[in-house]
């Protein structure tokens, strides 16, 4: 796979802007997600594609909308949470192609896409679903009823990416994700969740049960100032910060 440090540098600062013409948006959790994101829509998810995927983790959604555009899904994420646009702090199905389903409440995303992968096996249809969640999501009890039935079903067509940044060790340690994964009957892998080889390949290892690939990441990745900083969780972003990013050149 070619190196884009240059590419990524410049979705990094489009969601720069974005957040600051929106007033809005959790931009250091957008940022740990974001390597995933290129890979996935750069090698599996393609308009009218077989392949299908759910952001559960539904407030990284400008590192969504950013690829999305950048692939032609959608145009103009310049309105993001402006008045009537389609682009809010959540992203909606019913408003935005190429999102499968509205997320943000977290543990959501995830039941809905065990329902998908399901819907394939019974009609025998290719490609597999592709969700991402974080690591503070799995404190909802649904993630784990999920992992259930997955397992149960034998859904080998569904995988779910875990955003491993750590940033809820403050509140509630998830501890060793890979040991809960394989307890309940899937199989695991664990990554650096910004090493896009790593990611690539990753998503080719499935076998006979649904795969979990742990991405081990940095919350705010791409911002020295921003990363592992909790005071960025949901700060606004202005021209300053803008400015101080480009100087940098992280």
């Amino acid at each position: 796979m070619p190196r884009t440090k240059k590419i990524n540098q410049d979705i990094i600062l489009k969601i720069l802007k974005t957040a600051k013409n929106g007033g809005e948006g959790h931009v250091p959790s957008s940022l740990s997600i974001l390597n995933i994101l290129e890979v996935l829509y750069a090698h599996y998810i393609k308009k009218n594609g077989h392949n299908r995927f759910i952001l559960s983790k539904g407030h990284g959604c400008i590192s969504l909308y950013a690829i999305l555009e950048k692939y032609k899904f959608i145009k103009n994420i310049d309105t993001f949470c402006k008045f009537n646009s389609n682009f809010g702090g959540h992203p909606d199905s019913n408003k935005i192609n190429g999102v499968e389903t509205s997320t943000g409440s977290l543990g959501h995303g995830f039941p809905f896409s065990i329902g998908l992968a399901m819907a394939k096996k019974i009609k025998n249809e290719q490609g597999k679903i592709i969700t991402l969640i974080g690591d503070g999501e799995c404190n909802e009890g649904t993630i784990w009823e999920s992992c259930l039935l997955a397992s149960h079903h034998n859904l080998d067509n569904l995988i779910c990416i875990i955003d491993h940044n750590r940033s809820t060790n403050r509140a509630l340690k998830v501890d060793d994700l890979n040991k809960k994964f394989l307890s309940f009957g899937w199989q695991t892998l664990s990554i650096d969740g910004h090493n896009k080889n790593q990611i690539y390949r990753a998503l080719k290892k499935q076998k006979r049960k649904p795969l979990a690939i742990i991405a081990n990441t940095i919350k705010g990745k791409g911002i020295k100032f921003m990363e592992n900083n909790p005071e960025w969780h949901h700060k606004k972003i202005d021209n300053k910060i803008i400015e101080k990013y480009i100087l940098e050149g992280n």
